[in-house]
Formats: structure tokens, C-alpha cells, sequence
């Protein structure tokens, strides 16, 4: 009698439940572990347990979340709760918001090895623009399947421990009684839900939030299995990381960082300009760039850009400014990279840029934009717009779609043959921008290629030898035209993609991409061994062509800027990096967490308790590149 006065068995039952939910969000963080074990470095299984320990807080943000519903129906004194049919109404109550969060971890298993981080909201800004969400999602599901298997096994389970511990019906005796048990329980509900939501009350004045996940962690990697994805995801909801911060005062800022650029060194000229920006096409599939790597057992998949680099000017240490093909994009053709999210999709991309696009209009350049798949897809079409290209040449224009891959678009060697033919078609000067497409998931070969070129290691090997077969292709019918010799040819990557080799798997090399600029009379050539970086691309092409008014442009001209020390920005593991001298510098937005040896890219020995000036300058600078970063782009000031 007593348990039922006081309601005891429904308050042990509902936090029977809530633990469950602990439970196999630690399962789900086990499985990431095991999927990911080679980018994630845990050394031994008490730090997995240490992390997992940390990761409670950011669970219980999850877990209370979706279940604020569950609980208030379970505690709200309706003298109905125990009957069978409103434990119905409590079960679904539960399992629908929960399980939908907790299938998230799940994607992680397998899309973190293409992002390197956590999935946040961000991630239905790259679907949006997509009019193939159906195949692109059966198709993840069907590729991937042992996921969703351990998804639907482990969800079998929950739903079934769930069942194993029942409420027993029973008839309210003592109204006075089961109402004061209510009084008592509410109050405490309400400050373990907000304290749950918060991540646990704390000295703190704000909930966690994302960054927060590396102050329990030694290496910046760790931060992603301390999270999970839900958490992930709600923390970004309706949220923006563009907002303003002040490290220092305008006339310090101007010292460290020279947003406006000029040069004034070539002659001013107006040859053609074809940038490649390669799908997926990480700097370790090249054998040109890895001729200093001394990495065991190397093996290069790509023949063609291999000899082609022979007779180019390339840059063996460069690097993506971002994870996605949407932040390659702004930082190449904008010198706009992206950090925590996407510059395309933050609320200020419409406003007037200065880019590459605009500059070379202003010298009488035609523009054009050619991208594979359907119009529109990864939203190149609508930023496209917003530069201010001339023409964009897709799907649609292409019009044949016995070439379509059946995922993502056209096949890259029909795709840059077509782009062959617009262009002999222009008059001139032209500006060609091409993002492939064929060397991403699924990794599909076109049936007659099937066999051909070498299969690896990795999934992404074989379509790495077709795109590079497709550039071979491009290059001997272009090298007929009439455009071709007074043409200057870029190649570069979005971001990178799967990882075979160690060394490309420390933290600071997975945004390594390779940047080759080639003209046929070979007035650039050979190996510069400098940092080097996407946002570079933008200034590069200005000076090679003798442009000489100041524009708008953090990166350096990799030719003839001899003002401008190299350096690299990006942000990954839920820090900014930034490399210049000696040292790498991580940074949180609030505070440097680290200093690292230049070389030491797997962040493995922090030399923070060493600091010295070279590091003072270096955090100045870091934080200085930011300031203006984010002032730039909120107070529109990207034309000048």
C-alpha cells in the first residue's frame, strides 16, 4: 500500500528508463569507436571509459531533451497513470523522440569519416540544395547497411529491456497522499530536466555547448567521442557561429593580419584560366606530392597529374580551409573559408564580393561555372549567382543522361570533355570553374571502365584513377585548341576524403589537398615546399595575370608576395588550427588550448607550458585573422 500511495514504483520505473537510454547512447559511442577507431587515437580502454565518463553530461542533454514529454506524462497526477492503456501513450511518448535522436549516433558511424567531426544541423544545408535526397539516401542506407542493422538490433534491445520492467496497474486509494507524493516529485523533475538540459549545474553562467567537449581531452579528436550527435545537432539548431569578437583594438589588429592585398610585379596580361576543383581529391592519392613522405609501401593513383606535375609549379604542403565541398567553394573562388559552418549558408552570403569572379570581369573575362550534377545541387548554382558568373553549365545544359552515374551526375570524362567544347566555342578571355563529381561515394565506375584502373585499398581508389584519366583525356584533345597555350590550369580539392596511409590520419593532415598551377611555356614550375592554403588560389591567379589594383583577399599570392608570411587557417575538432614558423596553434575561440611543433600534425605533444614569442605573435595573429573575419562578414564589407 505504501508503494502505491506514494507513487514509489512509477518514479523507480521512469528513472529505470531514463538510464536505459545512458545505456545505449554509451553502446552507440562504443559502435563510433569501432567504426572510427583509426582517426579517433584512444590508446587503451580505461580512456574510452574516461571519455564516456566526461560524455554524460552531453548525453544527458540529449536524453533529457527528448524526453521532457516522456517524463511529465509520467509524473503529472492524472490517477489514470498505471492503466495500461496510458502506458501506451508513455511508451510511444518515449520511444519516438528518442529513438529518432539516437538513430543520429548512428549516422556518425559512418559520415564522420567524410566530415571528421560530429554532424550538426549544418548537414541538411549540403541536402537542401539536392533534388536526389531519395537515391542519395537508399543509396547511403544500402552501402552502409551494417549500421542500420546495429541500429535496428540495438533498438530491438532497448524496446525490449524497456518492457521487461512494467508498471502495475492499480486504483488510487489516497488522493491526499498520491497528490503531496506529486508536490514533492515535480520540483525535483523540473531541476533534473534543466539540469540534465544544461549539462549539470556548474560555476558556468550558459549550458555546454560544443566546444566544451575538449576540456575533458588531451587530443582534440577526443572532443568527438565525449559528444554525440544529437547533442551535435540541437546545439546548432537556429543558431550561427558568425558572430562578432573583440581580441584587440583596430590599430593592433592591422598589424597582424592585411585583409586587402596588391601586386604590382607581372605585366598585366589576359590569358585564359581553367580551375579545377576536384572532388574528394586529397593530397595522399598523388605520388608527386609524396615524393618526401617517406610513407612505407606508397602507392599513387594518380599516373596522369603525377606527370603533369613534372612540367607545373606545385605545393606538397597545402591545405583545404574546410571539410565540405560547400566551404572549398567560397574558399577558392572568394577566399572566404568557412569554419564551424558553411559561409554559404550563414545568414550573410548575399551581400556584394570581391572574388576572383568579379575582379576578372572587370578585366573583360567571360565566367563560367560547370558542375555535373542536376542545377542547383550543393547550392554552386545559387553562390554562382551571387559572385556573378556569366554562365553555369550543369545537368540541364548537358542534356544527355545516358551519361548520368545515377547518383550524383555526370560521368567526369564526358563532363569535362563538354566543358572542352564550350570553351573552344568562346572567344576569350575565359575564366573556367569545374567541380567534379565522379571521385565521391558511392565510388562508382562507369561499366567500361569497370577493372581498369587500380582498385587500392579504399573504396574512393578506383574513381580517383577514372578522374585522373579524365584529366588526361581533358589535356590531349585541349592541348589541340587554339585556347589551350595561352591558358593557365589550376588543380585542387575541395576537401579530402577516405584515409589509408597514418600519416594523413593525424589530426592537422586531413585537410591536406594538393594545389598545382601548370601553363603550357612551364613560366611556373616546380616544387615549393611553403604553406600553402585554398584562400591563396584567389590572389595567386590576380598576380599571375599582372592585375594591379588593391583587392580584397586574406590569402598570399604563392608566386611573388614576399610580404605575407605562409600560413594556414581551418577549423577542425571543434578548434580553429592555425600553422605559421615553427609552432601550429589551437585555438577555441575564447582561448588557446595549444601549442604544437610545426611537424608534430598529430597534435601529440603540447608545448603550451613552453610558450615563448614566436608563439605569443603566432596566438596574436590567430586570433587578429578572426576578428576581421567575422567583422568583415557581418558589417558586409566583402567588396573592398
Amino acid at each position: 500500500m505504501l508503494t502505491n500511495r506514494f507513487r514509489t514504483q512509477e518514479i523507480l520505473v521512469m528513472i529505470y528508463r531514463l538510464l536505459l537510454a545512458f545505456f545505449f547512447y554509451f553502446i552507440a559511442r562504443f559502435f563510433f569507436y569501432y567504426y572510427n577507431a583509426d582517426l579517433l587515437n584512444v590508446t587503451s580502454v580505461e580512456q574510452f571509459l574516461e571519455l564516456s565518463f566526461y560524455a554524460l553530461s552531453f548525453d544527458s542533454m540529449s536524453i533529457f531533451y527528448m524526453s521532457i514529454l516522456f517524463i511529465l506524462l509520467s509524473i503529472l497526477p492524472l490517477f489514470i497513470n498505471t492503466k495500461p492503456s496510458y502506458q501506451k501513450v508513455v511508451f510511444y511518448s518515449y520511444f519516438i523522440p528518442n529513438l529518432l535522436a539516437y538513430a543520429t549516433n548512428y549516422v556518425d558511424l559512418i559520415y564522420y569519416r567524410f566530415i571528421l567531426s560530429r554532424t550538426t544541423i549544418s548537414v541538411f544545408d549540403s541536402l537542401e540544395h539536392e533534388k536526389n535526397k531519395a537515391v542519395l539516401i537508399s543509396n547511403f542506407l544500402i552501402n552502409y547497411w551494417s549500421a542500420w542493422a546495429l541500429l535496428i538490433i540495438t533498438s530491438i534491445l532497448w524496446i525490449y529491456l524497456y518492457n521487461r520492467v512494467k508498471i502495475k496497474y492499480y486504483v488510487v486509494e489516497s488522493t491526499k497522499h498520491y497528490l503531496l507524493t506529486t508536490l514533492i516529485i515535480l520540483p525535483i523533475a523540473v531541476l533534473g530536466v534543466v539540469s540534465g538540459i544544461r549539462g549539470g549545474f556548474t560555476k558556468k553562467s550558459r549550458p555546454i555547448n560544443i566546444v566544451d567537449a575538449n576540456r575533458y581531452t588531451a587530443k582534440p579528436e577526443h572532443g568527438d567521442i565525449v559528444l554525440n550527435t544529437p547533442f551535435a545537432i540541437l546545439r546548432t539548431i537556429g543558431k550561427t557561429s558568425y558572430k562578432k569578437v573583440n581580441f584587440m583594438e583596430q590599430k593592433m589588429l592591422k598589424k597582424y593580419v592585411s585583409g586587402v592585398k596588391q601586386y604590382d610585379v607581372n605585366k598585366s596580361n589576359t590569358p585564359n584560366i581553367v580551375l579545377f576543383i576536384t572532388e574528394s581529391y586529397g593530397r595522399e592519392y598523388m605520388g608527386a606530392f609524396n615524393k618526401d613522405m617517406n610513407i612505407k609501401d606508397y602507392k599513387s593513383y594518380t599516373p596522369f597529374i603525377d606527370s603533369l606535375a613534372q612540367h607545373s609549379l606545385i605545393f606538397p604542403n597545402a591545405f583545404a580551409n574546410g571539410y565540405k565541398s560547400l566551404h572549398g567553394v567560397s574558399s577558392i573562388i572568394a577566399g572566404i573559408p568557412s569554419f564551424e559552418e558553411a559561409f554559404t549558408s550563414s545568414p550573410y552570403p548575399k551581400q556584394k564580393i570581391e572574388s576572383l569572379v568579379s575582379t576578372l570581369k572587370s578585366k573583360g573575362y567571360d565566367t563560367s561555372f560547370f558542375h555535373g550534377a542536376a542545377n542547383g545541387s550543393m547550392g554552386f548554382l545559387g553562390f554562382g549567382n551571387i559572385l556573378g558568373y556569366d554562365h553555369y553549365y550543369g545537368m540541364s545544359e548537358y542534356n544527355n543522361d545516358e551519361d548520368f552515374d545515377g547518383t550524383w551526375g555526370i560521368w567526369d570524362e564526358p563532363f569535362f570533355r563538354y566543358m572542352k567544347q564550350t570553351l573552344s566555342e568562346k572567344k576569350g578571355p575565359f575564366f573556367a570553374t569545374l567541380f567534379s563529381v565522379s571521385s565521391h561515394e558511392p565510388f562508382k565506375l562507369p561499366a567500361e571502365y569497370e577493372g581498369k584502373f587500380p582498385m587500392g585499398n579504399l573504396p574512393i581508389h578506383k574513381t580517383i584513377g577514372y578522374t585522373d584519366y579524365a584529366f588526361k583525356k581533358f589535356f590531349e584533345e585541349s592541348s589541340k585548341e587554339s585556347w589551350f597555350k595561352n591558358t593557365i590550369f589550376i588543380i585542387t580539392a575541395d576537401h579530402t576524403n577516405q584515409i589509408d596511409y597514418d600519416v594523413y590520419k593525424e589530426l592537422v593532415n586531413r585537410t591536406a589537398v594538393p594545389i598545382l598551377i601548370y601553363t603550357p611555356d612551364e613560366r611556373v614550375k616546380g616544387v615549393d615546399k611553403r604553406l600553402a592554403q585554398q584562400i591563396d588560389i584567389y590572389p595567386t591567379v590576380l598576380d599571375l595575370i599582372g592585375y594591379n589594383k588593391p583587392f580584397r583577399s586574406w590569402g598570399r599570392s604563392l608566386i611573388n608576395d614576399n610580404k605575407t608570411v605562409p600560413y594556414t587557417i581551418n577549423y577542425g575538432g571543434n578548434e580553429y588550427t592555425y600553422q605559421e614558423g615553427n609552432y601550429i596553434v589551437r585555438f577555441n575561440g575564447s582561448e588557446v588550448t595549444g601549442f604544437y611543433d610545426i611537424n608534430d600534425k598529430g597534435l601529440k605533444t603540447n608545448l603550451i607550458s613552453k610558450k615563448n614569442k614566436e608563439m605569443e605573435l603566432l596566438e596574436k595573429k590567430c586570433k587578429a585573422f578572426i576578428q576581421d573575419y567575422f567583422a568583415r562578414i557581418i558589417d558586409k564589407k566583402l567588396d573592398k
